[in-house]
């Protein structure tokens, strides 16, 4: 596993337009963790291990990219750091035979940062806070967690700097920061609740398939679409 060397820390403005990366990005969304069978909200937790529907979907997507890609494709592998996506990489990478060691990690890849909201149950935090859940199926931001446009700030920084890369990246990571990532991917509209552009959700265990700046879904997984 290779940490990138490239920045970790919040961008200040949006990054060059999308359309213009090299190659292809597959986007996958991790499988169900423990977190998400039990209803708490896990946000940019570093570590909540995946259940067995997660693995059987984790399974699903390297069975899916397999019959896209092949045996041994010229894939550069990206995760985020936490336990989830990477134990969801695990899985993909045996299937398409890569090497799990060769795949690149950046903390500009991990899920929305729930603050004290973070760890604590659905129910717990909607009976104090009133509903978290907004139009569209995106949370609102905790009082002391992280905003959508510093989302978008981050993923934006992130797709500058590989922007350039030459060949095809899978990047595996989270419900709402892959949303937001594939918003400022394809120029989506701002989302004037949040802020940010954001992609319509998809169940865990999905992957969408972006080249020049298009989107398509050659997978939907089985899981969950809240984050």
């Amino acid at each position: 596993m290779i940490p990138s060397p490239r920045r970790a820390e919040l961008d200040d403005g949006p990054a060059e337009p999308h359309g213009r990366r090299k190659g292809r990005d597959f986007v996958a969304r991790h499988g169900e963790t423990v977190f998400n069978a039990a209803g708490r909200l896990q946000g940019d937790a570093p570590h909540t291990p995946l259940t067995r529907a997660g693995f059987a979907q984790a399974d699903a997507l390297g069975q899916a990219l397999h019959a896209l890609l092949g045996d041994r494709p010229a894939l550069t592998l990206w995760a985020s750091p936490t336990g989830r996506a990477l134990q969801t990489l695990a899985v993909i990478a045996e299937h398409l035979g890569l090497d799990w060691h060769d795949a690149r990690t950046d903390a500009r890849l991990v899920e929305i940062g729930m603050g004290s909201w973070g760890g604590r149950s659905y129910a717990d935090v909607v009976a104090e806070q009133g509903s978290i859940m907004l139009p569209g199926g995106a949370l609102r931001c905790a009082p002391d967690g992280e905003t959508y446009p510093q989302i978008a700030a981050r993923v934006g920084g992130w797709l500058a700097d590989t922007a350039q890369d030459q060949g095809d990246r899978l990047v595996v990571m989270h419900g709402i920061s892959s949303r937001v990532m594939l918003g400022v991917m394809t120029d989506a509209p701002v989302d004037p609740l949040l802020g940010a552009p954001i992609a319509p959700g998809l169940p865990q265990g999905s992957i969408t398939l972006v080249e020049n700046g298009r989107a398509s879904v050659p997978h939907h997984g089985t899981g969950l679409a809240p984050a």
